[in-house]
Order: structure tokens, then C-alpha cells, then sequence
């Protein structure tokens, strides 16, 4: 019976009669497509992460036939793996861009066995990044190289393999040596999944699906589905043209007809018609599965299943950003791609949780600073509901400076530490640029493409053009000469003929244009008074603009027909209020989302915890004041700095000013433009100590108390230069509230107390099951606290967690900008009260149990079931 449903699978037509005609056969025909049953299956998909050995080596000329003489200490490991993070901060042999962690040269090996059944097949390993440089061999034999670390890439195997009794090993090198070759953290190793894919030699080859939308209505899409298939060249098959077909299932049940693809020179293609189609939202993602089947008369050669979302996008000079036709403003933050404690290689359920807590706050976009990022997480943004803007380069054939010490400190840029993707740009920028936006290219969440980042900073005559026309300037106060006469005149006494840079610009948008035309194409722009005029923004669609929400009044009237949005700004209240009252800026993305790792300085600095949660994913006061602009919700939250320390003054006759203090050496003044105020969540200060109470709402009005009597009330409208309500308190020990009214009526209260001494410590976990899939997590937070319960802030002492049965402790981590401590240990001091412990699943089912000790206390225990 099984053997007549294959056939009536590979003859489409059949099946596609047979429903019309209800026949039975078509009902195990629908319930075969959507499951994917066959025995064998076309296409197996391994998971090829355990069982790895790693070692380190200083010998960057070893191949993998020097391996074995190279007597290497091997040990056992599994992927995804970043090897930089799990050895301690340190300063000699590294560099405050890349968050004072080693680099290196590592090894990566593993034997393996195929069954003789796979004799025939065409056989890949797929991986989805290596950082970097990395070259892969199989059976001695080399496979290839690639440059960047970030890319995914994979390898035909086929003619290298052995069957039966015989090994295979595998062999990956990864020449991490230049330590300080980005200005962020980017993690060393296969910090990213590897699969093993067996399929036919007739098949479908890595991201061979394309899925568009060209027509949505209410009551019908049109679907638009190209497909590739390649035979490989090393095997023989006597069959025919294949049979490729497609239908598109919502869960189960299949909802559009099979339709039968037709051959064209770019691949095969078909139009699926669908009726009632339902809409991919931020607040409604809802996701389609698109099943492609290979076959020939006989049997199934391939299948492939695509998740895909149906809406519109649209970008208007005038009117901003439109998701499916309804104007959008974009709450985007910028994210890095290191989590923190755990590094580069970050489990799906991390990123699942990092994306919960700014969805938390009202973040509906994300910009991928500046390079691809996992595979995990573009599936997430689609299941989660976030727009994305995919970005690849923040360097093209030029570096930027990087730093050793601290920012600003840039060490010679032909030191070999320093060497980076800019030395291969030129041969491999297209490779790379195609590969991700044939990777990502079915994911709902993309909106669009960004061909670079701050590239003006690389070539000079931008900031010498821009500084002989505006030599007063101070970025973030004065808009620049605009006029498009002045500046192109300017421009041309400087250069001669077409301008370097927006001639890569234009080469790379082209790029962009051959694999997809249903995105625009945009960038991160510093210098946009020159890019209009240079030729830059005619490369793209959308110009971005980083930090210069001051020139968008006179760019929309110099260039009406400009599209522009904020592509990277400060997470300010002045950055929001600038794009929330022009209709015609689509948006922001606020830097950052979650702290980083790098791009700091100096020790112990590792990173800059400019966020809305830090490293931690514990919420910070910006995060906080954030969420009540971008969160229709009622909201109230309090902060409070002495006022000795604050950056605000009073005065009866001026009331509360700002005033911006300065800090030593000189380059922390221009930092606090990217920083928040400094504040602090307690109430614990001397007597009669002057406190500046700030309070963040999107509520009208809020009423303070102390103690239960009233501090008075004040409206929010009264504070419009920073929406932060303000008072000034001389300390008492006790209770601080505040309740908040909003405009429906609704009222929120939050309130701080003075904490006492260390009484307890509290343990929470964000999940309470987890898969015995040797991936998932759960983070266990530890709070300290007194005997009413309150989170101690002001004294912080050494946590231990203690992690049992069937999962281990994955990392730890407080937070904190300036922690070096090890992360993996079970040991970590905490910050501000708080510690946190990344709890990874193993294989086998069990309960596990984790504690917290510290000074001499214990937590009671947190049980989380693996299944």
C-alpha cells in the first residue's frame, strides 16, 4: 500500500484527479504530503553537533595532514562551540574591540560511519557560520575555505566518503589569529549548528526554495514558488526530466491545490493560488509550510519543507513604513550576536528569551548589526513577529580602526592582528552577499537589506568635504549644509569622476537586485548630507541614518522623494520623540537591545551596557523608560541618584535642568551621549541625603509618597525636554512609592524600599521543563534579599549555584559591564543584588534540581523537569 502512495505521489496529476474525484487514495495522498512519511525518506537531515574533539595550535601553517605529528591535546567537545569565551579575560593578546578574549588557531575533528544504504546518495555537511578563516577537509581530501566568519556555507562530500566498516573524519581548522580584527565581539570556532544532509543525486541544493507574495487581497494570494534542482555531477541516474510539485499546508491540513512546477531557465516555477489567506503580523506571525516534492515516475527523489509568512511591506517618502498596509513605525533595537556569558554560540531557547523580553517592551524590529546572524533566531523573528533588517557589512575593502586598550586607542593597521574580512572583500563580497539573502530569503521578518554600515568613516573625503562645509559642527545639534549645489561642488574639488564608495554601493545593491526584488535595499549612513549628493543613497532605496535624527527636517525637504529612516540612534527620549513626529522617518533602531560583548575599553570594561537589558537579561532603568514610550500599557517606574552625583540640577527659579557632567579622559564625555543617567534602583542612602526621585510613565500624572504621606503631584506634560518626572527628596529611611493615573483611568503604583541585611536568597526559573535535546535552557535567577523580601542592591557578595541531575550548568553571569570573572564555573559575584545561572538540558529524562549559596545561606531548591 505504502509503495501505491509513492506512486501516486510522483505522478502529481494523478493525485490531483483522484481528489477532484474523491478518491481514498488522494486522503493518504494529503496526510503523506503533510507528514513527510516515506520509508525510506527522500531526504535525511543529521544533526552532526556531538561527538567533536577540539584543540588549540599556534601553527598556522598545519594542514590537516600535519595533524597527527602535531601530537595535539584533543579533547571531547560538542558544537555549537566558542572557544574565546570559555577562557578567562585577560589583557595581554587581546583587544578591548573584541572584549578582551583570545583569538587563536583551533582544530575541530570527527570520525564517523555511513551505513552502505547510503551509497548513491548525494551527501553535504552544511555549516552555519565559522569564526573565521576556516578551511575543512574530508578524508584528507580539502573541501574548501572561507573567509568570513559569519557566512554559511556547505560542502558536496560525495566522492570522499567510505560506507560500511570504513571511518570518515572530518577536519576543520579556524585561524582566529587576528584577535582584534573586528570592533565587537565575535567568538573563535564552529560556534554555529553542522548538519550532515543525504539526498538524492536528483535534488534540491541548500536554500534551492523560493517563496514570494506578489499578490495579497483579502480573500486571495498568489503565491509565487521557485524552485532549483541539481543533479550531482560525480553520480549517474537514468531517469528522466524530474516531476516537481508543491501545495502549501496551514499545520496539517493542506490548503491550495498540488500544483505541478514548470521548467524555466532560472529553475522551476508555479503560481499557488490561495484563498482567505491569513496575514504575517508583528502581532499575528502566522506561518505557512510550503512542501516541494522531487520525483520521477517511480519514486520520491527529494522533499523539502519551507516556513513562510504572507504580507505586504511598503516604504513612502511621506508616509513612512506599511505592513500590510497599515502605517507601521519601526521600535527596532540593534543586536550583536554574543549573548553574553555564553558567547557566540547561543542555544535557540537564549535567543527565544532575549526576543520575549524586548517584545516585552514594545520592540517590533531588530537590525542585525552588522553581519549575518544564526539561522535560530531569523526562525524566531518569524515565529515571534519581529521585523528585521538583514544587514552584512561593516567593513567593505577598507577597515575601520580597532582598539587594543580602550576606545579610541588604535593599534598600527598592518599589525597581523588586525588582519580582517577587508583583505578579502574583493573576492569574496559577492559570494557572501548572495549566500545570506539566499539563506534568508523566505523569512517574513526580512524587510529589507543593508548593504553596510558607517562605510563613510573608511573613506576620508567625506569627513574632509563635510568638515570644510560645516567646521563648527557638533553631531546631534547642528544640521549640516544640505544644499545639493554647494555640497556636490565641494565634493567634486575633491574627487574626480565617480566617487570610490558609491561605486561599491552600486555594485553591491546590484548584487542585492539579482537574487531579490521584492526588498529594499538600505544602509547605515554617517555622512548622509554627502551620501545624497556622492551617489551613495541613488545605490539604495532606504536611506539610514546613524545618529542624525538632526538632519532629517532638511533632508525630507531637500530630497522630498528620499526615503529615510533611523538605521542605528541613540536610546534617548530626543531620538524616539524625532521619529515618532515625523510621518514621513519609518522608524528607529535604538543601540542596543541587549549589552555586548566588545567595542570598549578599558580593562576591565569588557563591553558597553548601552541597553534595555544587560548582559544578563535582566532589565536596565533605559529598558524600563523605553517600554513606557513604546507600550500603550499603563506604566510607572522609579530610579533615584543622590543628587551629588546626578546629571540633573534644581533651582526655584529655572526648575530642573540637565546638565551633562564631564568625565576623565576625554573620551567618556562623547560615551555619555550613548549612556543612560546614572541611577540607581534603592532607596538606601545617609539621612537627609538630597535625592533626585525620577520617574518614568506614560501615564498623565504621578503622585509620590514617602512613608505614606504625599510629595505632591506632577504631570508628565510639565517635563517634555526628557518625559522623566522629577522631585527632589532628602533621604528617609522606609518606603518610596509612586502611583501613576492614565488617561483611561487606569492607575499603577511601584514602590523601593530600604533594604536591610542579607537574609535570603530567592531562585527563579524562566522555565520549568525542558527537552532532553542537549540544547535547551532554562536562565535560574538569584536575588538577594532581606528578611521582608526586599533585593539587597548596595552590597554584593560571590553566588555558587549547584546544578544536579539531568541537565549542567551552561554558564553565570551578573550582568555587569566590568564582570571578568570566568562564566564557566558555578561561581559568580553578584551585581546590584542579582546573579544568574544559564541551565543547559542533557540527553536523558530526569529531573533536575539547582541551589544558590552565599554567605552561608542557601536557596531553596528550583526543580525543572528534562523530558
Amino acid at each position: 500500500m505504502n509503495r501505491l502512495i509513492g506512486v501516486l505521489i510522483a505522478v502529481t496529476f494523478v493525485a490531483i484527479s483522484d481528489r477532484v474525484a474523491g478518491n481514498d487514495h488522494a486522503v493518504h495522498s494529503d496526510h503523506q504530503w503533510a507528514s513527510g512519511f516515506e520509508d525510506p525518506p527522500p531526504r535525511v537531515t543529521e544533526d552532526f553537533n556531538f561527538g567533536w574533539l577540539f584543540a588549540k595550535c599556534d601553527r598556522s601553517d598545519c594542514s590537516a595532514a600535519d595533524i597527527p605529528e602535531a601530537n595535539l591535546p584533543f579533547r571531547k567537545i560538542n558544537l555549537p562551540h566558542d572557544w574565546s569565551v570559555r577562557e578567562s579575560y585577560r589583557q595581554e593578546e587581546t583587544a578591548a574591540s573584541t572584549g578582551f578574549l583570545p583569538g587563536g588557531i583551533g582544530w575541530y575533528r570527527k570520525s564517523f560511519r555511513l551505513p552502505a544504504s547510503d551509497r548513491g546518495r548525494n551527501i553535504r555537511i552544511e555549516f552555519d557560520g565559522v569564526y573565521c578563516r576556516s578551511d575543512v577537509w574530508i578524508n584528507g581530501h580539502h573541501l574548501g575555505f572561507r573567509p568570513n566568519g559569519y557566512s554559511s556555507f556547505s560542502y558536496d562530500v560525495t566522492p570522499h566518503l567510505r560506507f560500511g566498516d570504513s571511518t570518515n573524519e572530518i577536519t576543520v581548522k579556524v585561524n582566529h589569529s587576528a584577535y582584534v580584527d573586528s570592533r565587537w565581539y565575535t567568538g573563535s570556532g564552529i560556534y554555529r549548528n553542522v548538519r550532515l544532509v543525504k539526498t538524492a543525486a536528483t535534488h534540491i541544493p541548500q536554500w534551492g526554495v523560493r517563496v514570494t507574495t506578489p499578490l495579497v487581497r483579502e480573500d486571495h494570494a498568489a503565491i509565487n514558488v521557485r524552485v532549483d534542482v541539481e543533479t550531482s555531477s560525480t553520480q549517474t541516474t537514468t531517469a528522466g526530466e524530474p516531476i516537481v510539485a508543491c501545495c502549501v499546508f496551514e499545520g496539517d491540513d493542506r490548503v491550495s491545490e498540488i500544483v505541478r512546477l514548470s521548467k524555466q531557465n532560472d529553475g522551476y516555477q508555479a503560481n499557488v493560488e490561495l484563498p482567505d489567506p491569513k496575514r504575517w503580523s508583528t502581532e499575528s506571525p502566522f506561518l505557512y509550510r510550503l512542501v516541494v516534492n522531487v520525483t520521477d515516475t517511480e519514486k520520491s527523489l527529494d522533499r523539502v519543507e519551507t516556513k513562510f509568512g504572507i504580507r505586504t511591506i511598503r516604504f513612502d517618502a511621506d508616509h513612512g513604513f506599511f505592513l500590510n498596509d497599515v502605517p507601521t513605525k519601526l521600535k527596532g533595537v540593534n543586536l550583536h550576536h554574543d549573548a553574553g556569558a555564553i558567547g557566540a554560540a547561543v542555544p535557540k531557547a537564549v535567543w527565544k528569551y532575549r526576543l520575549a523580553k524586548l517584545k516585552s517592551i514594545g520592540v517590533n524590529a531588530i537590525r542585525m548589526s552588522h553581519n549575518p546572524h544564526s539561522v535560530e533566531l531569523m526562525d524566531l523573528c518569524d515565529e515571534m513577529g519581529m521585523l528585521v533588517m538583514d544587514e552584512f557589512f561593516d567593513e567593505w575593502d577598507r577597515p575601520k580602526a580597532k582598539s587594543i586598550r580602550y576606545l579610541g586607542d588604535h593599534p598600527d593597521e598592518t599589525m597581523d592582528a588586525t588582519d580582517g574580512y577587508t583583505n578579502h572583500f574583493d573576492e569574496w563580497a559577492e559570494r557572501d552577499l548572495k549566500d545570506l539573502i539566499r539563506r534568508d530569503f523566505n523569512h517574513p521578518s526580512v524587510i529589507m537589506w543593508s548593504i553596510g554600515n558607517e562605510i563613510e568613516w573608511t573613506f576620508p573625503h567625506y569627513s574632509q568635504v563635510f568638515a570644510r562645509l560645516n567646521p563648527d559642527s557638533v553631531q546631534g545639534e547642528n544640521v549640516p549644509v544640505f544644499d545639493p549645489a554647494i555640497v556636490k561642488r565641494e565634493l567634486d574639488q575633491v574627487i574626480e569622476g565617480e566617487d570610490p564608495l558609491a561605486a561599491i554601493a552600486q555594485q553591491l545593491s546590484t548584487w542585492v537586485k539579482e537574487e531579490d526584488t521584492s526588498r529594499p535595499v538600505t544602509c547605515g549612513s554617517v555622512r548622509p548630507s554627502i551620501s545624497a549628493v556622492s551617489g551613495y543613497f541613488d545605490a539604495v532605496d532606504i536611506a539610514g541614518f546613524n545618529y542624525r535624527a538632526e538632519c532629517y527636517d532638511t533632508a525630507h525637504a531637500t530630497y522630498p522623494q528620499l526615503k529615510i529612516i533611523g538605521s542605528e540612534n541613540w536610546g534617548a527620549y530626543s531620538e524616539w520623540k524625532a521619529v515618532r513626529d515625523r510621518e514621513f522617518v519609518s522608524g528607529m533602531f535604538a543601540w542596543t537591545g541587549f549589552a555586548y560583548l566588545g567595542e570598549a575599553g578599558p580593562w576591565p570594561r569588557k563591553g558597553l551596557n548601552l541597553s534595555f537589558f544587560d548582559y544578563a537579561g535582566f532589565q536596565t532603568p533605559r529598558g524600563h523608560f523605553f517600554e513606557c514610550l513604546w507600550k500603550d500599557e499603563p506604566k510607572v517606574y522609579m530610579v533615584t541618584t543622590p543628587a551629588s552625583e546626578s546629571e540633573y540640577t534644581y533651582s526655584e527659579e529655572d526648575g530642573w535642568q540637565f546638565e551633562m557632567k564631564m568625565h576623565e579622559p576625554p573620551y567618556w564625555s562623547a560615551l555619555r551621549k550613548w549612556e543612560w543617567y546614572p541611577v540607581n534602583e534603592h532607596w538606601n542612602y545617609r539621612s537627609r541625603e538630597n535625592i533626585v526621585v525620577q520617574v518614568y510613565t506614560n501615564c498623565e500624572e504621578a503622585e509620590l509618597f514617602l512613608n505614606g504621606r504625599s510629595l505632591g503631584k506632577q504631570r508628565l506634560e510639565d517635563f517634555p525636554d526628557d518625559n522623566i518626572i522629577k522631585w527632589m527628596v532628602p533621604f528617609e529611611e522606609g518606603e518610596l512609592s509612586v502611583t501613576a493615573v492614565h488617561h483611561n483611568g487606569a492607575t499603577r503604583s511601584y514602590s523601593i524600599s530600604t533594604a536591610g541585611e542579607l537574609a535570603g536568597i530567592e531562585l527563579v526559573s524562566d522555565s520549568d521543563c525542558l527537552k532532553a535535546d542537549g540544547y535547551d535552557v532554562a536562565h535560574v535567577r538569584a536575588v538577594l534579599v532581606d528578611r521582608a523580601g526586599r533585593r539587597i542592591c548596595t552590597d554584593d557578595v560571590p553566588v555558587t549555584f549547584e546544578v544536579q541531575g539531568a541537565a549542567k550548568l551552561l554558564a553565570v553571569d551578573n550582568g555587569w559591564e566590568k564582570n571578568v570573572e570566568p562564566h564557566h564555573q558555578p561561581t559568580v559575584t553578584s551585581h546590584h543584588g542579582r546573579a544568574m545561572a544559564i541551565v543547559q538540558s542533557g540527553l536523558t529524562r530526569g529531573e533536575c534540581v539547582v541551589r544558590a549559596r552565599a554567605a552561608g545561606l542557601e536557596s531553596k531548591p528550583v526543580k525543572v523537569n528534562v523530558r
